[in-house]
């Protein structure tokens, strides 16, 4: 039986996807095109492999990488709504009169009406495209065109140091209001117009009601000591409940949505995942790297892959002569109907700046091909547009970030910036760790071969000496910068110290001091020095003494953080700390108010000028920067 089981599937055309999917990555960081998503290489190569292996493959051979990629296609819809904060959302909501400065200020109210104002375009675009081209159902084809892409705008704002800012805040809700009222406007749309309006209709509410159910149920049985304790125990053990039951979760919602109508499997798909958003606290972050693991790290990929190898660009010849126009069309109305709208962005940031977030959010790429797809299933667009769609989605992921780095340029050498002399292991762990800071860290390195390699790990590195005053000259050295010295010479150390002390007058270096005597030579230069034989035996401590602390902080090392935060937004002062929307994958630890500390609880009260000492990971603490900041 067994055997028999064996022979009907041939795993071949799988083991070429996987290998297209492993060896992406690795293609686009020896080539370095780290500015090109990843998504998008796969799609390139997926569509070479299609033109030149599959045709090799029977049909049959295929059907399991339609079903992998119909499932990466759920996953994908699923991670996204996991991804949205929704209490970032209902923080937003307005609590008191509304008036003209408030509305440009909140980025719920202006993400919503950015959208109304592209669903207004996109229509009259559509309007405007089908002269060039039939279009089977032009209010489906407007709403290809409202979609975009949280997955491209968060990684640009990040690289930028933006994705905490005002203005950065303002275009992620804005992208993730148009992520979520998109899929229900598709969800609705699409059944609609094979049903028609029928009371049936009212069945796509039972998944509304379904998510409501799991939410109640879910914060009870989150309260019942005896679940709690079993979670514990089973997360982290082979079973990994947790995962298994996100897993169930997701299948729960996408069978329900596939007995209403495969149209509708879309939405339950993220609404899955937006209710394990809504539930989940301090377990979502080790949660999202094990779904990520499993997403990007297998199924996510296929889908991808295989959107390549389905991309049949001899189709667009069915446009014939107006295919050039159309194409050209296609993009600018793509561009005009996000850019338009994001001017509201200008009465704040600037007209520059509007344009350069409304170019951002222009980016489209899993949601229009989703979206597109469904539409040429269902006979609503024909098969042209939909190889159009997929086209124009790789053209914007590509171009939009770099129309927004053009726009609205950035210094190469911001004034708050770390810079570390010497490219060590620690030098290069030092970097990583202020990149997810969302901080720039310079590296100085005078060897070849190690800045070669230092380079090509994507990290901001000089070659040069750093015993020569010239490059901190060039790198606009001031004095709030910090200056690490890790260089593999300790004689080397101490000129470069000398150097930044006498001829800089520069007061924020520090070095490693591995001797009692090296640390004499800098405590008199007026350096501040490690001491590694106490950081060694404050390790040695914490194992023997705290072991279970001391591994969790350190398997946790790439997730968590511990920052220092001084409160100096004057809407907290004298807010308690449960009247403040904090993120789920962070904590406050301790409060320091002048010469006191104290241990946070619900009903401690937050004062101007307080210095607060929280836990989690980079997105939550850059939201509660954001809160206690302003």
């Amino acid at each position: 039986m067994l055997l028999e089981i064996f022979g009907q599937f041939d795993y071949l055309p799988l083991l070429v996807v996987v290998a297209v999917g492993w060896i992406t990555p690795l293609l686009t960081s020896l080539l370095r095109l780290r500015r090109i998503p990843t998504v998008i290489m796969e799609i390139v190569i997926g569509f070479l492999i299609g033109k030149t292996l599959f045709p090799y493959f029977t049909p049959a051979s295929t059907e399991i990488l339609d079903f992998l990629a119909l499932s990466g296609f759920f996953f994908l819809m699923f991670l996204s709504g996991l991804e949205i904060d929704v209490d970032q959302i209902m923080a937003s909501l307005p609590r008191r009169r509304l008036t003209m400065a408030r509305f440009l200020s909140n980025p719920l109210l202006v993400g919503f009406s950015i959208f109304i104002l592209t669903v207004t375009l996109s229509y009259f675009g559509a309007i405007l495209l089908c002269r060039f081209i039939p279009v089977n159902n032009v209010f489906y084809f407007a709403l290809i065109m409202i979609t975009t892409s949280v997955g491209i705008i968060i990684p640009v704002l990040k690289e930028r140091g933006e994705v905490s800012s005002r203005f950065g805040q303002m275009i992620v809700l804005a992208a993730v209001i148009a992520d979520i009222l998109s899929i229900i406007l598709f969800s609705f749309t699409a059944f609609i117009l094979k049903e028609g309006f029928k009371p049936e209709i009212l069945l796509i509410l039972g998944i509304f009601l379904l998510f409501f159910i799991f939410y109640s149920t879910g914060i009870l049985l989150k309260r019942i000591p005896l679940i709690k304790k079993l979670v514990f125990q089973l997360s982290e053990a082979a079973s990994q409940i947790t995962v298994r039951g996100t897993i169930l979760m997701l299948l729960i919602f996408i069978v329900l949505a596939q007995f209403i109508g495969k149209e509708v499997m879309l939405l339950g798909a993220f609404l899955g995942g937006l209710l394990l958003s809504v539930y989940t606290h301090k377990s979502r972050s080790l949660l999202l790297l094990k779904l990520d693991g499993m997403g990007y790290g297998f199924f996510i990929p296929i889908f991808f892959i295989m959107v390549g190898i389905r991309f049949d660009p001899s189709l667009l010849a069915g446009l014939k002569l107006s295919l050039l126009l159309f194409l050209v069309l296609f993009l600018l109305v793509l561009y005009a109907v996000k850019v338009i709208p994001s001017l509201i962005w200008g009465r704040l940031f600037g007209i520059r700046r509007a344009l350069a977030g409304g170019f951002l959010i222009s980016s489209r790429l899993s949601l229009i091909i989703a979206a597109s797809a469904i539409g040429l299933e269902m006979g609503l667009i024909s098969p042209e547009i939909n190889t159009a769609v997929i086209l124009m989605a790789v053209i914007t992921c590509i171009l939009s970030p770099i129309l927004y780095n053009q726009i609205c340029r950035k210094s190469r050498l911001p004034s708050d910036k770390l810079i570390i002399v010497g490219g060590s292991s620690y030098a290069v762990l030092l970097a990583r760790r202020f990149r997810m800071h969302n901080r720039e860290a310079i590296i100085i390195e005078s060897k070849k071969e190690r800045f070669r390699d230092i380079e090509e790990k994507g990290l901001h590195v000089f070659h040069a000496e750093g015993t020569d005053p010239e490059v901190y000259a060039k790198l606009k050295l001031i004095p709030e910068n910090y200056v690490v010295v890790l260089t593999d010479s300790e004689e080397e150390n101490v000129r470069i110290c000398e150097l930044l002390r006498t001829q800089f007058a520069h007061d924020r270096i520090i070095a490693v001091a591995p001797s009692r005597t090296l640390e004499q030579v800098y405590k008199r230069m007026g350096v501040e020095t490690i001491d590694l034989r106490r950081t060694v035996v404050t390790t040695i401590e914490n194992l023997i003494l705290r072991p279970t602390t001391y591994h969790a902080l350190v398997e946790t090392f790439e997730s968590f953080s511990v920052e220092e935060i001084e409160v100096t937004n004057a809407a907290c002062d004298g807010l308690q700390v449960k009247e403040i929307p904090f993120h789920h994958d962070g904590s406050l630890m301790l409060v320091k108010r002048k010469t006191s500390i104290y241990v946070p609880y619900g009903d401690t009260q937050i004062r101007l000028g307080d210095t607060v000492i929280a836990l989690g990971t980079v997105s939550a603490l850059d939201q509660m920067k954001g809160k206690l900041q302003g």
